[in-house]
């Protein structure tokens, strides 16, 4: 870690989670100062969003390993939920590598490379020898290259080809009577192999267990403090805690990224935000990792933090290329997603007829702050379209405009309703999603959140069209692995915005 300061020295603006929002799954490498992070996408695109940090706490995303067509096949009709799970990303003898699973195409796992994690990434070679989710990589003294996947079993590998040698074997899986052992990593500190694992389920009863042994393949002996990490039966304000990376900061000392969530409300808690990444640091106990508090507030940890980039949260469309935190539903064409054909605006062109079937033309940002407030000027001269809290396809609110008139459209299951609904002017139009604390009383049933949805006068008023109870839009009623993406689409013809602005508002 970079070396202890003053107190007084300290940044305030240090907190966890360290990756807000839908970022789940995280898998951190280091090489020199540098530490790159890379997490889940399933169904967006591009896929695998990839992060550069000096201090394992700033941030900053500096490109997706799978953003060509050739990389990542998401077909239309794919379910929510399903594409890209779990990566593994590794530096090693001067490359990176990251292997992952595209469940997409028959739970396939695939292997990509670059000398640079920014890109460009390598087409995919595909493992088919590889079986089940959540594959690792790790290379022995001698250069062989083990994959370990959720199970947690155990093949050789060439990943410069994809070839297995032998078939795969099975390792340590965890406690007695944990389910879903799942995420596995294996590392060479010192004389031992450790294999970490997670294990209880990415829900509530999550965790992250370890165990150690004398090769690669075990046997493996468990830590007598198994679960070294989990939040299950408390009151913690992050839960689901598991699926964890360990990483050795350039000093020798030792942090775990993992995933979380923060529910919000009344019982049982509702998480909106999808699964989080999380910092904790780890110290060592007589050859076992001792996971540290899992504070909020990460400026109490004794590290020289520096402020990361100010994120950009308003986007002009002012370049040729999306950036890229901007992710689109299963792909992003040309003639449906451009920049290009109308200058510093985004052009959207329908192909099906309305945002809640599975080949909607949408592309919006993760959504990464409890509170927050998301504005586009939108010109549906040509078409009808609009901006959009997304969850999955059957659980989105929509604020939709056409060339006279603006509705709040709200999709809960297999329920699609029209609920408000206003003439306007023609002509350019802005278009409002507030998303707030619930108002008082508040009591066991009260939700995570509202989500208020309306339009912007001239004078900057903003009328509001209609109110609805955010836990529609959680994990805990739509199930699945993601979280809300707030952004734009086109359900008929052709729709263009001029500017999106997304501002954090206080959480």
């Amino acid at each position: 870690m970079p070396p202890l300061h003053q107190p007084d020295e300290r940044v305030t603006d240090a907190v966890n989670p360290v990756l807000p929002g839908f970022h789940p799954d995280p898998s951190v490498c280091r090489v020199g100062d540098d530490y790159y992070l890379a997490c889940s996408s399933f169904e967006y695109f591009p896929g695998v969003p990839l992060f550069h940090s000096r201090d394992l706490v700033h941030w900053r995303q500096i490109g997706n390993a799978l953003d060509r067509p050739e990389q990542l096949r998401l077909p239309a009709d794919m379910p929510s939920s399903a594409g890209i799970y779990a990566p593994t990303l590794r530096h090693h003898d001067g490359r990176f590598w990251l292997i992952v699973t595209n469940v997409a195409e028959g739970a396939g796992n695939l292997i990509v490379t670059a000398n640079d994690p920014a890109g460009p990434w390598s087409d995919p070679i595909w493992a088919p020898g590889v079986p089940g989710i959540d594959p690792d990589l790790a290379w022995d003294e001698d250069g062989t290259c083990w994959c370990t996947v959720a199970g947690v079993s155990q093949v050789r590998l060439d990943p410069a080809t994809g070839e297995t040698y032998g078939t795969p074997h099975k390792l340590w899986s965890g406690g007695p009577g944990a389910k879903a052992p799942e995420a596995p990593h294996l590392y060479r500190i010192g004389d031992h192999w450790y294999l970490l694992i997670a294990e209880g389920g990415t829900e509530r009863g999550h965790g992250v267990a370890i165990a150690r042994g004398r090769t690669p393949g075990g046997p493996f002996e468990p830590c007598p403090a198994n679960p070294i990490l989990t939040h299950r039966g408390t009151d913690h304000p992050v839960q689901n805690t598991g699926h964890a990376d360990l990483v050795q900061a350039p000093d020798g000392s030792w942090c775990m990224v993992f995933l979380g969530v923060r529910p919000q409300g009344g019982t049982p808690g509702w998480h909106v935000l999808g699964r989080e990444t999380f910092l904790a640091p780890v110290t060592w106990v007589d050859g076992w990792p001792v996971v540290g508090d899992v504070t909020l507030d990460l400026s109490a940890l004794p590290w020289s933090l520096s402020p990361g980039p100010v994120e950009e949260h308003r986007d002009d469309f002012e370049l040729s290329e999306l950036r890229p935190s901007w992710i689109s539903l299963r792909g992003r064409l040309a003639e449906h997603c451009t920049t290009k054909e109308r200058p510093g605006w985004l052009t959207l062109r329908a192909r099906g007829a309305s945002l809640d079937e599975p080949d909607a033309v949408f592309t919006g940002r993760r959504q990464q702050h409890l509170s927050c407030r998301a504005r586009t000027l939108v010109d549906p001269k040509e078409g009808r379209g609009g901006l959009a809290i997304r969850l999955d396809e059957r659980h989105q609110y929509a604020i939709e405009a056409s060339a006279t008139q603006v509705r709040v459209i709200a999709r809960v299951g297999s329920l699609r309703t029209v609920v408000a609904e206003r003439s306007v002017p023609a002509g350019p139009l802005v278009l409002d999603v507030t998303i707030s604390d619930p108002p008082p009383p508040h009591g066991p049933c009260t939700g995570p959140d509202v989500v208020s949805l309306g339009i912007e006068q001239p004078d900057g008023t903003f009328t509001e069209l209609a109110t609805l109870d955010g836990r529609y839009l959680s994990t805990e009623v739509a199930g699945g692995f993601t979280g809300r993406v707030i952004g734009m689409y086109a359900a008929a013809g052709t729709v263009h915005f001029d500017w999106f602005d997304y501002e954090p508002l206080d959480d």
